[in-house]
């Protein structure tokens, strides 16, 4: 299987969230998290997949001149656009508000970019998946944010919680891709090393 493929890399996860550490876990691969901060920052002209694909390289930079060989460090980044514009995570209660409100009665694109990056290669690439919510009441939106605090989570959501149960009417695509790590790509691009 892929884990004993891999057992010559060290396997170097750079993310802080919980629902990749657990996705990539539940892949049954051997890792370390490692995190280094990076100003997500990113040119304003990029657009959809071209914005999560420039921060999950970002998110590589710092850690490129210490990589050893048989190291393989894994970076990633995920978005909402939506009304064509990236949604990422609120800095508030007013923002994580606005944001489901934006979401509500409509279809929006959750696209995520891995950056697997080693001392001699760097791969990226990237997955999107549609949602569809129905109408969010204010009350609904306003308990999410109050018993989930989404503030950690692009859009203001996580699929697998409250709001995602009773909201969500369609999704085409990867349901672990809106929950931030498209894991079925991830295991292909690894099988292929």
């Amino acid at each position: 299987m892929l884990s004993n493929k891999l057992s010559k890399y060290t396997i170097i996860l750079a993310s802080n969230s919980p629902r990749r550490q657990e996705l990539i876990k539940s892949l049954d691969i051997p890792f370390t998290v490692k995190i280094k901060e990076v100003k997500e920052v990113y040119p304003k002209e990029l657009k959809q997949a071209e914005i999560t694909d420039y921060l999950s390289t970002l998110k590589a930079s710092p850690f490129k001149s210490e990589l050893q060989e048989n190291d393989l460090l894994i970076t990633s980044d995920t978005i909402v656009w939506s009304n064509n514009k990236a949604l990422g995570k609120p800095k508030n209660y007013e923002e994580a508000f606005n944001m489901i409100k934006e979401l509500s009665n409509a279809t929006h694109k959750v696209i995520t970019s891995i950056c697997i990056t080693n001392k001699s290669f760097q791969h990226v690439f990237n997955d999107t998946t549609t949602v569809t919510f129905r109408e969010l009441l204010d009350e609904e939106i306003n308990y999410y944010i109050t018993n989930y605090k989404p503030f950690d989570k692009a859009g203001a959501y996580g699929i697998q919680e409250w709001i995602g149960k009773i909201g969500i009417t369609k999704i085409e695509g990867s349901y672990f891709n809106v929950m931030g790590f498209p894991v079925h790509k991830l295991y292909k691009e690894l099988s292929k090393l």
